[in-house]
């Protein structure tokens, strides 16, 4: 799953937030969460521990500066234990679990750092 969203923010504010374990374990309290690669200004990446239910995989947030903020690309690959047609159903089910958060974990984010910015549009003038 990859997703994008534009944060009208400096890239070091947003990579500070993304940095910090508190918010993994807001963001994601189901998944066991390892940093990898803390990337600084670039963002995170991390591995998935397996879950009680088998799943594990990676997770990536990165930074990209745009305009007068910073694209915050996510990616996560979580693959559900086993090969039965069931595994491959929950794992259809955690994917739009998770891009649905993310989005709306993201968005909020974003009015966090910008709460003037009326429906993600246009830059307040």
């Amino acid at each position: 799953m990859v997703d994008s969203t534009w944060i009208c923010a400096r890239p070091a504010v947003v990579a500070a937030i993304v940095a910090d374990p508190a918010n993994w374990r807001r963001w994601w309290p189901e998944l066991d969460l390892e940093a990898d690669e803390l990337r600084g200004d670039k963002g995170v990446r991390w591995t998935v521990r397996p879950t009680a239910s088998g799943e594990s995989g990676s997770m990536e947030i990165w930074l990209e500066p745009a305009f007068d903020g910073v694209v915050l690309h996510y990616f996560l690959r979580v693959d559900a234990a086993g090969d039965r047609p069931m595994q491959r159903r929950r794992q259809t089910r955690l994917t739009h679990f998770h891009r649905r958060r993310a989005k709306g974990t993201f968005w909020a984010l974003a009015d966090q750092l910008d709460p003037s910015r009326t429906a993600r549009i246009g830059a307040p003038r």
